[in-house]
């Protein structure tokens, strides 16, 4: 059995556990590995662990006393019972102080439900998000840790040393909130994700079917919009895979089935939205738009039935792709600012004291959603930290008034030529909306009213005061009473 010299534990050596580890030997901490299948610890110990500081373990019991104290063991495995099942196996072998760590993409409930659990045991728990993928990870991955905040102090030098840093060398790492806020912050920037990778889907689909431009001409069109305001790392990868050719000379792009997965973390966001009554449209259309792409054999055969409208792009190509660049910069903008209006309504109602230009800060390096922009959303929020929306701060407001002729120009076009926008397109709506000081609600509460006596406010009467009209003659006084959905 091992001596008791490891600085950390982790158990699930799959492609983000293995880089993890990998990443804190590389900054001098002495790792103790664990895996249920114990051949690929051997194999990993023999591989890419050779001549590290690594320690290969062959059962939940050996690990645990390889580990300095208080225990720091991170659980890398799939999300939802497998969890629950390695903690079941390792409580009986820790002491009271010990830190339990989840950096898989777990749904919050269950962290708030572990972060409480274990506390009663007298045992730590984080629930941490992890992004950037497979490189992230290896090289300094964006960190979201929440759960226990007595555990922060003793696993904040590690995750901040391994995270990934800003140009100023600041880690994107830092302690999120109680509870689930950790995990929850993560599922956020899953769905906007969601949102950026759908936008981007949708310009692609306008410059290639609109606008008739090849590959190598879009590829080019990415690399000088990844210079501009759109720089993140989406827009690289995007022109990095429009210039990708296979062995054969041939474009991949091209070869690859238009069908769209999900792990979960896109529709948990939008579910999560509708329960805090939050118009987070954007990234709910993207989730959509994936559904709806799995349709594949259902649109092959409607593609024989439906008609569109047949038109063909005539214009300014030049200015319509830059039309396009100021479209997709204005829906991101309100991709954010949606995003970050659910984490304030879930940090009143869970009780969470988030730092939003803290989280900008842990977005701005290592993890998928990584951008230029993140600067200025941490300097809005810094400058002004009770921010209602981030539309509202003067140089998103500034950005987006400079970029709407040419998102408006780009979404009606699209809808001329028949080209899908779900995402860019209800960005747009969701703008005109919020901008609106009357809404044709009135006409709805009036409906509601009418079929079901569920009552109104009035605008020439106090907010609190409701009133319900015998629209028919026939109704009677009687009212619902009143509710929000």
């Amino acid at each position: 059995m091992s001596e008791a010299q490891a600085d950390m534990g982790l158990i699930g050596l799959a492609v983000m556990g293995e880089n993890l580890v990998l990443n804190m030997a590389n900054h001098g901490y002495t790792v103790a590995v664990y895996n249920r299948t114990t051949a690929k610890v051997d194999d990993f110990i023999a591989t890419r662990a050779q001549g590290k500081p690594i320690i290969g373990t062959h059962s939940p019991e050996e690990l645990v006393a390889s580990l300095k104290q208080p225990r720091r063991i991170m659980i890398m495995v799939k999300a939802g019972a497998a969890v629950d099942a390695v903690i079941d196996q390792l409580v009986p072998l820790l002491d009271p102080g010990d830190i339990l760590i989840d950096g898989g993409n777990t749904h919050f409930p269950d962290t708030i439900r572990r972060t409480q659990a274990l506390r009663e045991k007298g045992l730590r728990f984080v629930g941490t998000g992890v992004s950037g993928g497979e490189e992230g990870a290896l090289t300094g991955p964006s960190i979201m840790p929440g759960g226990d905040p007595e555990a922060w102090p003793a696993v904040k030098d590690i995750f901040q040393d391994i995270s990934a840093k800003t140009e100023d060398g600041e880690p994107c790492c830092d302690w999120v909130g109680e509870g689930g806020a950790g995990h929850f912050v993560k599922m956020v920037h899953n769905g906007i994700e969601y949102g950026d990778m759908q936008m981007i889907c949708e310009v692609y689909d306008f410059m290639k079917n609109g606008l008739g431009l090849d590959n190598e001409a879009m590829h080019q069109v990415f690399s000088r919009w990844n210079e501009g305001v759109l720089d993140s790392y989406l827009i690289e990868i995007s022109r990095d895979i429009l210039g990708y050719k296979d062995e054969n000379g041939d474009y991949t792009l091209d070869k690859i089935l238009d069908t769209a997965g999900q792990k979960g973390t896109g529709k948990w966001t939008a579910i999560e939205a509708l329960t805090q009554g939050q118009p987070v449209t954007l990234i709910g259309e993207a989730v959509f738009a994936r559904c709806l792409s799995a349709l594949k054999d259902e649109r092959v055969d409607a593609a024989k039935v439906l008609d569109g409208p047949g038109t063909t792009f005539e214009g300014d190509q030049a200015a319509m792709i830059d039309d396009l660049e100021q479209a997709l910069y204005a829906s991101k903008i309100v991709s954010y600012a949606q995003g970050y209006m659910l984490m304030r309504a879930a940090a009143d109602d869970y009780g969470w004291n988030l730092n939003n230009g803290g989280i900008a800060l842990m977005w701005r390096g290592g993890c998928i959603i990584r951008s230029a922009f993140l600067g200025n959303i941490r300097d809005a929020f810094t400058t002004h930290p009770d921010l209602v929306n981030l539309l509202l701060d003067p140089f998103f407001e500034k950005a987006v008034e400079t970029a709407q002729a040419s998102w408006r120009r780009v979404v009606s076009k699209a809808v001329e030529l028949g080209i899908p926008m779900p995402a860019i397109g209800c960005a747009l709506s969701f703008y005109d909306g919020y901008r609106s000081a009357r809404l044709p609600a009135n006409m709805l509460q009036a409906q509601r009213d009418y079929f079901g006596a569920h009552t109104y406010e009035r605008l020439d009467k106090p907010r609190g005061e409701f009133f319900h009209t015998n629209w028919t003659g026939r109704g009677g006084t009687t009212a619902s009473s009143t509710y929000n959905v």
